[in-house]
């Protein structure tokens, strides 16, 4: 069994983004499960055929991109993605849409992560978690939509793709005073993922 979990690189002048330096920090293998990290570009137009790259080079039974929610505190398990692009800030390209993602296609998504599951396990492990019902419009929900509007397209192939999106929360400010915040933060943020991923390769493995 097989994962592919992607971050974001940075964008709207920050040095880091937290998505990927906590996906950059899974381990090659939970449990059962083999897991592959990848960076996908803040962009419109490059994100998601990055990301279809990916799945059709990796042919992963989880797909699991995470992206940056600054004004949260809690890891976001995204339930549903909207047909819709609107940026209040340029992605990194300077691109602003606004405007649908795909003519003539469902107005939203539902993730086929468990999502309920998946929160009380991560609030379980003391970490705080919520389920989210908007995953924005920026690039972070484009790419939940164009996933999820693959794997809806793919419904009733042999290949079942448990896929979803989760946003993270900011790390502390990088001063020196607060670099070990910082890491136990992203310590915590990539202990959650471990989390989501296992759930999702539990819950897989009882069907």
């Amino acid at each position: 069994m097989k994962a592919l979990v992607t971050g974001f690189d940075p964008f709207g002048g920050d040095a880091v983004n937290p998505s990927f330096e906590a996906v950059r920090r899974l381990p090659a293998r939970i449990a059962t499960l083999e897991v592959v990290s990848a960076e996908l570009p803040t962009s419109f137009k490059r994100a998601l055929p990055k990301l279809r790259a990916l799945i059709k080079r990796e042919q992963p039974d989880i797909v699991l991109c995470v992206g940056l929610a600054a004004d949260r505190a809690a890891i976001s398990i995204e339930k549903v993605a909207v047909n819709w692009d609107e940026a209040r800030i340029a992605d990194n390209d300077g691109a602003m849409p606004d405007k649908p993602i795909f003519a003539r296609a469902p107005a939203a998504y539902f993730s086929t992560l468990p999502v309920a599951a998946i929160v009380d396990a991560l609030t379980r492990a003391g970490l705080r978690a919520e389920i989210s019902m908007s995953a924005g419009t920026f690039v972070c929900n484009h790419v939940f939509y164009g996933l999820m509007h693959s794997v809806n397209r793919a419904a009733g192939t042999k290949r079942v793709l448990h896929a979803g999106f989760v946003h993270v929360p900011a790390l502390p400010d990088d001063s020196a005073a607060d670099r070990a915040a910082r890491e136990a933060t992203l310590s915590e943020l990539t202990d959650g993922l471990k989390i989501v991923l296992d759930v999702t390769r539990q819950r897989i493995k009882g069907n």
